[in-house]
């Protein structure tokens, strides 16, 4: 059972097993009919011909109070989009997927670019920042949630436990993130939150000294979780990166625009798993090297528009404590994993480290070399403000693409 502790920065809403699915989901059916739910799926093609989206499809399929499912699609051609269009069509809710490769959104995309506007990298930090403008150019004031497609341990208890505290009217949040054990396998998992974040925030505590921001991340018992929901008027004035560090970028903003009481962490699962990424040492533009080099970045440059001052030296120590806070905990997990009955392959956690050490001090010159760089897309207040007929786009490309045979 779970615990029902409280971190004092954030609210933690505990799952403590003394209520039904179905009863939540009779108040959620209640709650949409004047604030509608929206789910956002980002998706690349080649998660369609995994088993995991289809478990999801299977789960979404039962569940009452979706208005709309915005499906955001990647890397696929004309004849893939097709594919699609039947694949997602056993779905009973009504839902729109956005083509990004299509034409029409390329056009949008053009539009953008001419107001230099348009997000620089491909990756799911533009496929979910389009997907936002689907849903603002519905004008709904309702709840948008969003998770991945590639969660093997995926069941319609997760999305309700997740857009619940967003959607009761009676709760004041504006956003809900989820959390949960990486377990599978018999395994202890999460090795970015639990051997970079964690004793990241933590080294950064020590080096830089108290900052309310750090305590902010630290409150979230898995700040890396791509499961949120938020109040729809939330997605206008936030401006989330396009790499990897967008779970740590939406809460930055989170924490820039609103107070932490309006803001919760849900329990949604006793386990989950999903599709790993391989740690890939040997590439930092892959794989886990990447993911640890944009989430540090991110990190940097949030801290450093709040008057924190870094240099080379400032990584040098921060590495050094890093390194040493981050073996510590190598072996707590291991104690932890091996009285749960799981494993951990210490020899291979000490090699992330490593990796990721090495990492943090080229995410550190990444920023010294360019402390003005804009990571993030430009909110859509801004977009509107350059563009107003762009939303509108956005709809009409999206209806165009789904009549199309």
């Amino acid at each position: 059972m779970a615990d029902f502790h409280q971190n004092g920065v954030v609210a933690t809403l505990h799952n403590l097993r003394e209520r039904s699915l179905e009863r939540m989901e009779k108040e959620l059916a209640v709650f949409s009919q004047v604030h509608p739910i929206t789910l956002i799926l980002p998706s690349l093609y080649s998660e369609l011909e995994a088993p995991a989206l289809g478990n999801i499809l299977d789960e979404l399929s039962q569940v009452p109070y979706i208005s709309e499912i915005v499906i955001g699609l990647d890397q696929a051609d004309r004849d893939q989009f097709r594919h699609a269009k039947s694949y997602f069509a056993r779905l009973p809710q009504k839902h729109t997927i956005l083509w990004h490769d299509g034409p029409r959104m390329r056009d949008v995309d053009a539009k953008l670019a001419g107001e230099d506007l348009a997000p620089d990298q491909p990756g799911k930090g533009r496929n979910v920042w389009f997907c936002m403008g689907y849903v603002l150019a519905q004008r709904a004031q309702g709840v948008v949630a969003l998770h991945d497609c590639d969660i093997v341990t995926y069941s319609r208890d997760m999305l309700a436990r997740l857009v619940y505290p967003v959607a009761n009217p009676r709760f004041p949040y504006v956003f809900s993130k989820g959390y949960y054990p990486r377990i599978a396998d018999r395994t202890l998992n999460g090795r970015v939150t639990r051997l970079l974040v964690t004793p990241l925030l933590l080294s950064l505590e020590r080096v830089i000294g108290h900052h309310p921001y750090i305590d902010y991340l630290k409150a979230f018992r898995y700040p890396l979780a791509g499961e949120f929901a938020m109040q729809t008027r939330v997605l206008s004035d936030i401006r989330i990166p396009s790499d990897w560090g967008l779970e740590i970028g939406v809460l930055s903003e989170l924490w820039r625009n609103y107070s932490s009481n309006a803001i919760c962490q849900v329990d949604i699962a006793d386990a989950y798993d999903h599709k790993h990424q391989p740690v890939s040492p040997e590439d930092q533009a892959k794989g886990l090297s990447r993911m640890s080099i944009d989430i540090t970045k991110a990190l940097f440059r949030k801290l450093a528009t709040d008057g924190v001052v870094f240099s080379q030296d400032t990584f040098r120590t921060l590495k050094a404590t890093y390194f040493r806070t981050a073996l510590d905990l190598v072996e707590t997990y291991y104690h932890d994993a091996r009285m749960n009955g799981l494993t951990t392959d210490r020899h291979r956690e000490e090699q992330a480290v490593e990796l990721f050490a090495a990492n943090l001090i080229d995410a550190g010159n990444v920023y010294l070399e360019n402390p003005n760089a804009t990571p993030f897309m430009p909110s859509w207040n801004r977009v509107q403000s350059a563009l107003p007929d762009l939303l509108n786009d956005i709809q009409t490309a999206a209806r165009a693409d789904a009549e199309e045979d």
